[in-house]
């Protein structure tokens, strides 16, 4: 995303990137973002392993890392969706 946002990248792998929400609404809100264009939670495809694997650790990496003693991880879809690229929240505070 940092082609369309300058961002600082918190976390990279080959299927997503994890930085900064640029217009925070809580103390800590962090995006993560596939690289492969999926528009909604909708069409992941549910058998894309690594790329839940790297979810599923980036989460957990940047949870300890912010020392989050409660979070949530949230996805909109449809009309909630302002960006139609899918997109996680990690959110807290």
């Amino acid at each position: 995303m940092s082609f369309a946002i300058p961002v600082k990248r918190l976390r990279e792998t080959s299927n997503l990137i994890a930085f900064h929400h640029p217009s925070p609404s809580y103390k800590v809100h962090l995006i993560i973002v596939p690289k492969r264009q999926v528009q909604t939670l909708a069409d992941l495809d549910p058998q894309d392993t690594a790329f839940l694997t790297d979810l599923y650790a980036t989460v957990q990496s940047l949870v300890k890392e912010f020392d989050l003693k409660a979070y949530r991880l949230i996805v909109n879809g449809g009309a909630y969706q302002d960006f139609p690229h899918l997109h996680f929240h990690l959110i807290s505070g």
